[in-house]
């Protein structure tokens, strides 16, 4: 459902920052949102140097881009919230300055979405919609992540 992409320059994080960066990424959005933490992704871009450019000139600092897709239905005070937060924990994690980390929130219609094989409920709506699941799709979906820490 949520779907986080990090985009930085090749090399800037290391296996253990991008985990780390994973979990506060999945973990800050279920607490601010309340939807189950199954549901978010977070996905690593990395661009070789020279294929990234602000004001027109290549990327030469630790910039690190955030860009959040959500359902729509969350509120100004939750978005407000969670880019903070992401903005925080994604600095702490790659151990540079809030400076240097772009966040940005974009509200996709769940509508509009499909994902596990179904289409996406209204933000809120989420254990009206696990309930109406085959079973064997909830428990998988359930079961992401369960064993691994």
């Amino acid at each position: 459902m949520p779907t986080y992409s990090v985009t930085t320059v090749e090399g800037r994080l290391s296996a253990q920052q991008k985990v780390a960066i994973a979990k506060e990424i999945t973990r800050i959005h279920n607490e601010v949102t309340g939807a189950p933490s199954f549901f978010a992704q977070v996905l690593f871009y990395e661009l070789a140097p020279g294929n990234a450019f602000i004001g027109g000139f290549p990327l030469t600092s630790d910039q690190i881009f955030v860009h959040g897709q959500i359902r729509d239905g969350r509120t100004s005070a939750q978005k407000t919230k969670l880019i903070q937060d992401v903005l925080e924990a994604s600095a702490v994690a790659a151990q540079t300055s809030k400076f240097y980390v772009w966040v940005y929130i974009i509200d996709l219609v769940p509508t509009q979405m499909a994902e596990f094989g179904h289409i996406l409920p209204a933000s809120g709506k989420e254990e009206e919609w696990m309930a109406s699941l085959p079973p064997e799709d909830r428990e998988r979906m359930i079961g992401i992540g369960r064993d691994r820490g």
